[in-house]
């Protein structure tokens, strides 16, 4: 018997006590996250939002097999942020798509969601109407016209099931209800109410492909609106991609379970609270960058300076040389060489070594 089939679905129970210090733990790590993110400057921000928003994007994709290319997701994410210098890559209608779906839930995050704004989703991660060679239903819910939705692995002959959703004709009733649910404002912990909603979702399974990937991004909205911000500094299908045997295992579970859901919650919030040590790690560059200009906050600096002081920080490749400067701030060797010693001088750059002619420089550590 499926989690749907029992009699009262879908009226959810779970164990607060067995959640209560996990959730007290996890909450810490997201406040200390957002705190130290609020404290930045808006460059800074966008920046974070940037690196965060491109990797939950292309992880959604990943973790349903479809492979896109960083650089596309990032461009695609730095045009809609309005980042203009970071949106560099070519353009790509699924990265676009994934991409669109992801900020909507987002920066919308408080606005309704309703059944059109969920097809609409769905036929943004499809743009060819194909799911590589196969076509895709858009624009409605699925109608089971090939059997039953089922989640298969394995070959042909030898395929286990993994999964089977409500029947086709029970998918606008019980989305009506989801909705219901969903839409008000929230009066539960917010980390529970995001993985109730990928559960939830994900079992009524509404559409005839795409579902996970919509899963996710409902619990990022839900994530935002609980958080009352639209901006993510965090990337929950990036920790779900690298846990992905557990978090399939913990959905069949679930899913192949009674409406005690307990253990899915703890799953849950243990991956929230990697996903936030994740978001440390990747907003590292982020923060430094934000410590070095607030200890050179009196320094007066002209835009060469400026430009290529954020080029080091953000990770140069190479040696920095003042021949390379001058190339990249199309300026003179005298002018660069000027910039540079200005820079050493007051201890922000030191010299590394080697004779005149490959005199490199790096940042000072103080």
């Amino acid at each position: 018997m499926y989690i749907w089939e029992r009699p009262d679905w879908p009226r959810f129970r779970w164990d607060a006590a067995r959640l209560a210090a996990l959730l007290a733990e996890a909450h810490l790590k997201q406040g200390r996250l957002l705190g130290r993110m609020e404290r930045l400057d808006l460059t800074l921000q966008n920046e974070a939002e940037l690196l965060a928003t491109t990797d939950d994007a292309l992880k959604n994709a990943e973790i349903e097999g479809e492979i896109l290319s960083r650089s596309t997701v990032r461009s695609s994410v730095a045009r809609r942020l309005g980042i203009a210098d970071a949106a560099l890559g070519p353009e790509d209608r699924r990265a676009d798509g994934i991409v669109e779906v992801t900020l909507d839930a987002t920066r919308n995050c408080m606005a309704p969601l309703t059944a059109e704004r969920l097809l609409a989703w769905q036929s943004a991660l499809f743009p060819t109407g194909r799911s590589g060679l196969r076509a895709v239903r858009l624009g409605a819910w699925r109608d089971d016209a090939n059997g039953p939705m089922q989640v298969i692995s394995g070959p042909d002959g030898r395929q286990r099931i993994h999964f089977e959703a409500p029947p086709a004709e029970r998918v606008e009733s019980e989305m009506q209800e989801f909705l219901t649910w969903l839409n008000p404002p929230i009066t539960i912990d917010g980390i529970l109410h995001a993985a109730i909603a990928h559960l939830w979702f994900v079992t009524i399974h509404p559409f005839e492909d795409g579902n996970g990937r919509i899963a996710r991004v409902l619990a990022d909205m839900s994530l935002a609106r609980s958080e009352q911000s639209p901006r993510r500094f965090y990337s929950l299908s990036g920790q779900i991609r690298r846990d992905r045997a557990r978090y399939y295992a913990s959905l069949e579970n679930t899913q192949r379970g009674d409406l005690g859901i307990t253990d899915r919650l703890v799953w849950f919030v243990q991956c929230f609270s990697k996903t936030i040590d994740a978001a440390e790690t990747v907003c590292a560059g982020v923060l430094q960058k934000a410590e070095f200009w607030q200890r050179h906050a009196s320094i007066q600096l002209n835009e060469r300076q400026r430009l290529m002081l954020n080029r080091v920080l953000d990770g140069f490749r190479g040696k920095l040389t003042a021949r390379k400067w001058a190339v990249l701030t199309k300026c003179s060797i005298p002018t660069a060489q000027r910039d540079i010693g200005d820079l050493v001088r007051r201890e922000v750059l030191i010299r590394s070594e080697g004779g005149s002619k490959n005199t490199s420089y790096l940042l000072a550590s103080r």
